[in-house]
C-alpha cells in the first residue's frame, strides 16, 4: 500500500522544483487518502494553475481556502487565480481576506498587490508592495512593483526613490530604467543618458536589455532636444520586437474586413442590457483617451474604472471560441450569433465591485474601437466617445510607445509603417461605424480639446448625459488613481507640446507620410 507521507514528501519536492505536472499527478494519487489536506489540495491548485487548467485550479484552491481559512498564502493564490479569470469581485474579498490575515511571506503581499492592481485597487496594491519590500527588502522586483503602484497613485517622487533602489539592487532590471525615464523631463544637468549608454554598449546581445535602455534613451534624448539621436534610438530600441512579432498587414486587414462584414447594416434597436452607467472612451492609444477619461470622471456622478479587459474578454467567451488570441478572426465570425442582453448583463457585473457606487463609470480600454458594433447591440444607451488626434501623432507615438508585450492589440506598434497601416485600418473601422450606428459615437478632437477646453469638456459632458460640474476643468486634481502609458502626464493641467510632435522628427517620417498620403490622409503641416 502507498504511503501517504512518502508521497507528500514526493509531493512537495516537485512543487519545490516547479515540476508541475509530476505535482498535480501526485496530488491525484494523494488526495484519496488525505480528503481534508488544505495543502495537498493547495499545491494540486497551485500546478493547474501554472499548467492553464484554471477550473480546476479554482476548486482546488477554493477547497484549500476552505480547509485552512487562517493561511494567508493559500488564500493570496486563490485571489490570483480569481483575477486571472476576470472574477474581480471575488478577488477583492479574497484578497481583502488575506491580507487581513497578515502574510508572513513577501510573496504573498506581492500576489496581492498584483491582485489589486488589475482590479484597479492602487491604493491597496501600494500597501501590498510596500509590505513585500518591507519583508525582502533586497528583492528588486518587489521594488520595482512597489514604483508602479506608487506611479498610478500619483506619488512620483516615492515612485522614483523605490525604482532608483531597484536598479542598485540589480542594474539588469531594465524595465526599471525605462519607467524611471518616463518619470519626468529630463534635464541635461540631471538625466540617466550616461548610465543607459553603458549598460546597453556592456550587453549588446541581450534582447530586453536593447528594448528598454534604448527606448529609455529616446524618451530622455528627445527631452534633452536631440531628436536625430532619439528616432535613432527609439528605431533600435523597437528593433528587438519587430523580430519576435508575428504581425502581419494582411491578417490585420483581414480583421477589420470580417468585422465590417459583421456588421453590414443600419443598426435598429436591440434587447441588450437596458443600463445607462458605461461610458466608454475609444480610439487610437496615445491620442489623449486618458485625458478624456480623467476630464469626465471628475464629475462627481462618475467612477474611472481604467482600461477594462472585460468587455473582449467576454466576446471571446461568449462567442464560443477556443482559439488562443483574444480577438481574431474565428472570434469576430463566431461573435456574430451573440445573445446580447446576456453580454450586456454580464460586462456590467464583472465590473463589480467596483463600479455601481455611482451612477457612471469609464471603461477607457482603446481597442474597444473593435468591438463598438458589439458595445451598440448589448449596451444600447451606452456612450461611446471616439478620440481622434493628428494621423502623424498618432503613428508616432504609438511607435514611441512600449506597450504591453503580452497583448494582442499592439503588435502593429514595433515598426513605423506597420503603425501606420494599422492607423489606416482604424479610420477605415470608424468610418463604417459611422454608417452603420449614425450619431452613436462622438467623436472629439484632441487638438480642439487642447485649444478649447471648457467648451469641449462642456460638449463632452452633455452627450453623457451628465450636468456641468467646474471640477471636470481641474482634471489635474483628480485623485482617482491612474495605470496607463500618461499616468505622469495627465497629473498636469492641459499642454500643448505634445501637437505636432512629429515636426521634430519629420526628416525620418517619410516613408509614413508617403504611406497616409497615398490613402488619402489630410496630414496637416
Amino acid at each position: 500500500m502507498t504511503d501517504p507521507a512518502d508521497l507528500y514528501a514526493q509531493l512537495v519536492q516537485a512543487f519545490n522544483q516547479r515540476q508541475w505536472q509530476r505535482a498535480r499527478e501526485l496530488a491525484a494519487r494523494l488526495l484519496p487518502l488525505a480528503p481534508d489536506h488544505g495543502g495537498v489540495y493547495y499545491i494540486a491548485g497551485i500546478a493547474s494553475l501554472e499548467l492553464g487548467f484554471m477550473p480546476y485550479a479554482l476548486g482546488l484552491l477554493h477547497k484549500a481556502t476552505d480547509l485552512e481559512p487562517g493561511r494567508a498564502d493559500f488564500a493570496a493564490q486563490f485571489a490570483k487565480a480569481l483575477a486571472m479569470v476576470r472574477r474581480s469581485k471575488e478577488a477583492l474579498a479574497v484578497a481583502d481576506r488575506a491580507m487581513a490575515l497578515k502574510p508572513g511571506d513577501p510573496f504573498s503581499f506581492d500576489t496581492l498587490g498584483t491582485v489589486y492592481t488589475q482590479s484597479h485597487a492602487h491604493e491597496r496594491a501600494a500597501e501590498a508592495f510596500g509590505a513585500a519590500s518591507e519583508l525582502e527588502p533586497r528583492q528588486a522586483a518587489y521594488r520595482f512593483n512597489l514604483a508602479t503602484s506608487l506611479v498610478a497613485n500619483g506619488d512620483m517622487d516615492a515612485a522614483e526613490r523605490a525604482l532608483e533602489t531597484c536598479i542598485a539592487l540589480d542594474p539588469t532590471f531594465w524595465k526599471a530604467h525605462l519607467t524611471l525615464a518616463q518619470l519626468r523631463k529630463q534635464a541635461p544637468a540631471s538625466n540617466h543618458t550616461a548610465r543607459l549608454e553603458l549598460l546597453a554598449a556592456s550587453h549588446p546581445r541581450d534582447g530586453d536589455a536593447q528594448t528598454y535602455l534604448h527606448m529609455a534613451l529616446a524618451k530622455e534624448y528627445e527631452d534633452l532636444g536631440d531628436y536625430a539621436r532619439a528616432f535613432d534610438s527609439l528605431t533600435r530600441g523597437k528593433a528587438p520586437g519587430k523580430a519576435m512579432e508575428r504581425y502581419t498587414r494582411a491578417a490585420d486587414k483581414a480583421i477589420f474586413d470580417a468585422l465590417i462584414e459583421s456588421f453590414p447594416f443600419p443598426m435598429t434597436h436591440t434587447n441588450g442590457d437596458p443600463t445607462h452607467e458605461p461610458i466608454f472612451v475609444i480610439g487610437m492609444p496615445r491620442s489623449g483617451t486618458t485625458l478624456v477619461e480623467r476630464i469626465i470622471s471628475s464629475h462627481p456622478d462618475v467612477y474611472s474604472a481604467g482600461e477594462l479587459q472585460n468587455f473582449g474578454v467576454l466576446v471571446k467567451r461568449l462567442s464560443g471560441s477556443a482559439t488562443p488570441e483574444l480577438f481574431d478572426l474565428d472570434t469576430v465570425r463566431r461573435a456574430q450569433q451573440l445573445d446580447w442582453a446576456t453580454l450586456g448583463s454580464e460586462y456590467l457585473a464583472s465590473t463589480r465591485p467596483a463600479t455601481g457606487h455611482r451612477p457612471r463609470f469609464i471603461d477607457k480600454l482603446p481597442h474597444n474601437f473593435l468591438y463598438a458594433g458589439h458595445i451598440a447591440h448589448a449596451l444600447p444607451h451606452a456612450k461611446i466617445i471616439c478620440l481622434r488626434r493628428d494621423p502623424v501623432d498618432t503613428c508616432l507615438s504609438n511607435f514611441r510607445q512600449l506597450f504591453a508585450a503580452l497583448s494582442s492589440y499592439y503588435g502593429y506598434s514595433f515598426d513605423l509603417l506597420d503603425t501606420g497601416f494599422h492607423y489606416l485600418q482604424f479610420e477605415r473601422i470608424m468610418a463604417h461605424w459611422k454608417r452603420v450606428m449614425p450619431g452613436r459615437v462622438l467623436e472629439v478632437s484632441y487638438e480642439a480639446l487642447v485649444d478649447h477646453q471648457e467648451e469641449r469638456s462642456r460638449e463632452l459632458l452633455a452627450f453623457c448625459g451628465l450636468p456641468w460640474d467646474e471640477r471636470c476643468l481641474r482634471f489635474e486634481a483628480n485623485e482617482a488613481p491612474v495605470n496607463t502609458a500618461s499616468a505622469v502626464q495627465v497629473r498636469n493641467s492641459i499642454y500643448r507640446t505634445s501637437m505636432k510632435r512629429w515636426k521634430r522628427y519629420e526628416a525620418q517620417l517619410g516613408p509614413l507620410l508617403d504611406l497616409l498620403t497615398q490613402a488619402g490622409v489630410t496630414i496637416e503641416r
